[in-house]
């Protein structure tokens, strides 16, 4: 039977899975970028190392949202929903959705492919944005309950 406890343990695989693939992405950049260029004249206009610096820049805010999406699994497991540090953890993803969304954008002013994802981190961070006020609410309520208890 499928459980809370087994769809968190899932979420933790899957963050992981995406770590693994984050670092084999960056090993693997200046293959993948070659074989782009090889197959694209807009990419060749741009040249590699665009596509490098653009790589390599985004996965920073990619690598810490997804050590920020681990911890904040890890605190959901040991029970800790409703707190002031797992609302830090959503802001801080929600940021790093949109330092994503402002590397990919401004990368579409070289090749243009580039805005399509940039508009989805924005998108993914507006999300996230809101739920991070939903979840900064919970808290409050939360606190205020206590405190009349």
């Amino acid at each position: 039977m499928w459980t809370d406890s087994r769809s968190l343990n899932l979420s933790k695989i899957f963050t992981m899975i995406f770590m693994v693939l984050l670092v084999a992405c960056m090993i693997a950049a200046p293959w993948m970028v070659t074989r782009l260029l090889s197959m694209s004249q807009p990419a060749q206009n741009a040249g590699s190392t665009l596509f490098l610096i653009s790589i390599y820049i985004g996965s920073v805010p990619a690598a810490t949202l997804l050590a920020l999406l681990y911890a904040l699994l890890h605190q959901i497991g040991s029970g800790h929903v409703f707190i002031a540090e797992n609302v830090a953890y959503l802001r801080y993803i929600s940021w790093c959705c949109f330092a994503g969304a402002v590397i990919c954008i401004a990368s579409g002013f070289y090749y243009i492919p580039w805005f399509a994802p940039g508009i989805a981190a924005a998108f993914v961070g507006l999300i996230i944005r809101v739920i991070k006020n939903v979840v900064a609410e919970a808290v409050t309520l939360q606190d205020e309950s206590d405190l009349t208890i």
